[in-house]
């Protein structure tokens, strides 16, 4: 299953790096939370289209040693940072892996200054929730990940974004994030991306448009 997930994985990864690296700005100090093996974060660096001295750190519960980017270990809860330690904080399908996603979403706005960037999924299409079920397993599973099969509706994604102070600068609620067939059955509209500003920000601040 690792195999036959990988060109899944990289495809998810050139989409992730096109529309992230124009939100960001030049020297930007970045934070990706649940950073994984940190490949998302050293793609971003490594993207022609990143602007120059951007530096993306990562934060991971289980950190695995030898990852390409800083990793802070993290036991959950606060976050070993102070408010505004970085520029953007990105949370890409961690969320719904989360106890608790509010806390964690609350922490991103504490240490990102500027903006903070969340990808997950949504339901929302036919079958919506049993699709994202089967793709969430297939793309865990093999790391021993738990899944814990709670997704967002975009109208609770919303709720979530007033609820706890967010300022929503813009959102994607369809992507091609996948290879053709693969994303035929689970992209586009079971995926979610959001530009968010922290509490203390004016949205219209918070990051250029595309």
């Amino acid at each position: 299953m690792t195999m036959a997930h990988r060109p899944v994985y990289a495809a998810r990864l050139r989409e992730l790096v096109r529309r992230i690296t124009p939100r960001l700005h030049a020297g930007d100090r970045v934070l990706d939370v649940g950073c994984g093996e940190g490949t998302l974060g050293k793609a971003i660096m490594d993207a022609p289209s990143c602007p120059d001295g951007v530096q993306v750190e990562g934060l991971e519960r289980f950190a695995r040693g030898g990852e390409p980017i800083p990793v802070t270990a993290y036991e959950g809860g606060r976050m070993p940072f102070e408010d505004d330690a970085f520029d953007v904080v990105i949370v890409a399908d961690v969320l719904h892996h989360e106890e608790d996603p509010d806390a964690l979403l609350r922490e991103c706005g504490r240490v990102a200054r500027r903006l903070v960037i969340v990808k997950d999924h949504q339901i929302s299409g036919v079958l919506a929730r049993p699709r994202i079920c089967l793709i969430d397993w297939a793309a865990n599973a093999p790391y021993g990940v738990r899944c814990l099969f709670r997704y967002n509706t975009p109208s609770a994604w919303s709720e979530t974004h007033r609820r706890l102070g967010f300022g929503v600068a813009d959102e994607v609620r369809s992507m091609c994030l996948y290879p053709p067939v693969v994303n035929l059955l689970f992209g586009r509209r079971l995926q979610y991306m959001a530009f968010l500003a922290p509490p203390r920000t004016p949205a219209g601040a918070a990051a250029p448009q595309d």
